[in-house]
Order: structure tokens, then sequence, then C-alpha cells
């Protein structure tokens, strides 16, 4: 299992604490692997971006009309976090539907 997502990252910490089996993967650092990130945008779109984040905001709307995975791999800040790569299938986020889905 792997956890893409910020070491400094509260949601991810909680995620990774319930997860003692999930590797880290920092996409500040290490990137998210471009297979693993078209899949992640074919399954949730745009839910993808983080538009709530300082990032997002510190954008131009020149910027944000681009290609979301263009963004993303340009500011990594800017993925909706934790994404999850599990047993075949992606989740975003760390719902309670997530949670259960992950059986935490």
């Amino acid at each position: 299992m792997k956890l893409f997502g910020l070491k400094n990252c509260d949601t991810c910490r909680k995620a990774l604490k319930a997860l003692p089996d999930a590797q880290l993967v920092d996409v500040r650092t290490d990137g998210v692997p471009a297979e693993v990130m078209q899949a992640a945008f074919d399954s949730f779109g745009v839910a993808l971006m983080n538009t709530r984040s300082t990032t997002w905001r510190g954008l131009s709307e020149e910027e944000r009309a681009g290609d979301p995975l263009t963004l993303i791999a340009a500011h990594p800040a800017l993925m909706k976090r934790p994404l999850i790569a599990a047993g075949g299938s992606l989740y975003l986020g760390w719902t309670k539907e997530v949670q259960d889905a992950l059986a935490v």
C-alpha cells in the first residue's frame, strides 16, 4: 500500500498512523508516477485538485485554467491528500468512506 502525500500534512499523518503497513511517498520530493496520476485523474477528475490550498489561491486565473495534471506536476501541494493506492484501487482523501473501504 502506498500513500502519496506530504510528510508534514496532518491528514496524511493520521492516515499513516491508522495504516501502519502503508509506505509514504512524499509528493514534493519523490513525485507521483505518471501512470498513477493519470489513473487518479481518470477516477477522480478535478476533485484531485485541492482548490482550498494556499498554493491554489496564489495562482493566476490563467494558471488555474491549465491542465490539472501539469499543474499538479509543477505544484505537488495542489494534489488533494492523501492519495492511497491499495490492492489495485485508488482512494482520495481520508474520509470515513475511505477508512471503511480500507477497513481501518
